[in-house]
């Protein structure tokens, strides 16, 4: 499946699903911004894939990701970083949706595992009520939080030295 076959409407999703579970396939899925994909992105796609058979990523639209992020955010576009993220060979589907938060997406698709990053504990993944009465494991996934866009775009934003 190529780039662009991976990246889904959420209408396209639902039969994605569907076709998923009659296959008694182990739905994951896992969600950010991604705005310039770093190795911390890919550990906690590779690490949230683990989790499951097949991965299902929401992608923060160009909205939302303002609205999270601030001004100057995001760098890239939300096609930009969906590619990006569906490049990847740990993910099967991307979905770029405008919410806030991942609460109506997980309602709407109920995958069997919602995978955060290790920004996250348990007790403080936002989704956290809402999965368990949905019946959706939580899990923290990925190598420790040592790596930001924030401080990636710091970084390049400094003079050089030489």
């Amino acid at each position: 499946m190529n780039t662009r076959e991976k990246i889904l409407s959420r209408e396209g999703l639902h039969g994605v699903f569907e076709e998923h579970r009659r296959a008694g396939r182990k739905i994951v899925f896992a969600n950010g911004v991604f705005d310039l994909l770093h190795a911390g992105h890919v550990r906690y796609l590779e690490a949230a894939r683990g989790e499951g058979d097949i991965l299902v990523v929401g992608v923060n639209s160009d909205a939302s990701t303002r609205k999270l992020k601030g001004e100057g955010r995001p760098v890239l576009t939300e096609r930009a970083r969906a590619s990006l993220v569906a490049a990847l060979a740990a993910v099967d589907h991307v979905v770029i949706f405008g919410e806030l938060n991942v609460e109506t997406l997980l309602r709407e698709f109920q995958p069997d595992v919602h995978a955060k990053g290790t920004d996250y504990a348990p007790d403080t993944v936002p989704e956290r009520e809402l999965a368990a009465l949905l019946d959706i494991r939580v899990a923290i996934v990925g190598d420790p939080k040592q790596h930001s866009t924030r401080d990636l775009l710091a970084r390049l934003r400094q003079p050089s030295d030489g």
